[in-house]
C-alpha cells in the first residue's frame, strides 16, 4: 500500500533522508533485504575494484574478483558477526580472492594487461621511452613479489592502510605485514634501482 507524502508549503525544500550506516544495511542484508545489500554493493564496489586493480594489474580480473567476492558475502552474511565493519570484511574477503588469483597463475604474468604509459606530449621520445622502461620495471618488480608481500605493499603503500587494518585484512599478525611491507620495499628498491 503506497502512502500519501506529507504536505509541504510550495516554498519548502524537500528533506534528503540519510543513508543508514553500513551496519544498519549489513543486518538488514542479513535477514534478506537485497536492497541494503545493493546500496552497500554501490558505496564499497569502486573501492574494491581499485584495490583488486592494483594488486592483479588487470581491470577484468579485478572487476571478476569483486563481483564473486559479493555474491560469497551475499551467502554469508547470516554468518557474518560484525566484529569488524562491513567495508573491512569486505577488504578481507577481496583481497584473498586477489592473492588465490595470483597464486594460481604464478610464474607466468601478462606485463601488458596494465596497458601502455601515457606519457606527456612535451617530452622527447628518449624520456617517454624511459618512462615506459621505468613502468615495465615496475610491473615486473610487482610481479616478481609473493602475493602476501604484493598485498600487504599495496594495502599499505598505494591505499595508505594502517598495519593492524592489513592485519585484519589479510589475517595475519601486525608483525608479519610489517616484515612482508619491509622485503616488498626492499625487494622493489634492488629491481628499481636502475631507474632512481
Amino acid at each position: 500500500m503506497a502512502y500519501p507524502e506529507p504536505e509541504r508549503a510550495p516554498d519548502a525544500t524537500p528533506v534528503r533522508e540519510a543513508r543508514p550506516d553500513d551496519g544498519l544495511l549489513t543486518v538488514r542484508a542479513a535477514e534478506g533485504d537485497e536492497e541494503a545489500f545493493a546500496v552497500l554493493v554501490r558505496e564499497h564496489a569502486p573501492a574494491l575494484v581499485g584495490l583488486a586493480t592494483r594488486l592483479l594489474g588487470d581491470r577484468t580480473e579485478a572487476e571478476d574478483a569483486v563481483q564473486d567476492a559479493f555474491i560469497s558475502a551475499w551467502r554469508r552474511l547470516p554468518e557474518f558477526r560484525r566484529h569488524s565493519s562491513f567495508g573491512t570484511w569486505m577488504y578481507r574477503i577481496v583481497t584473498n580472492r586477489c592473492l588465490n588469483v595470483l597464486r594460481a597463475r604464478r610464474p607466468v604474468t601478462s606485463l601488458e594487461a596494465a596497458g601502455e604509459f601515457a606519457a606527456p606530449e612535451y617530452d622527447s621520445p628518449e624520456r617517454v621511452t624511459e618512462a615506459r622502461d621505468a613502468v615495465r620495471g615496475m610491473r615486473r618488480a610487482l610481479d616478481d613479489l609473493s602475493a602476501e608481500q604484493r598485498a600487504c605493499w599495496v594495502l599499505r603503500e598505494l591505499d595508505g592502510h594502517s598495519y593492524e587494518f592489513i592485519a585484519e585484512t589479510v589475517g595475519i599478525s601486525q608483525e608479519a605485514v610489517r616484515a612482508r611491507v619491509f622485503r616488498a620495499r626492499r625487494c622493489l628498491t634492488r629491481a628499481l634501482g636502475a631507474w632512481r
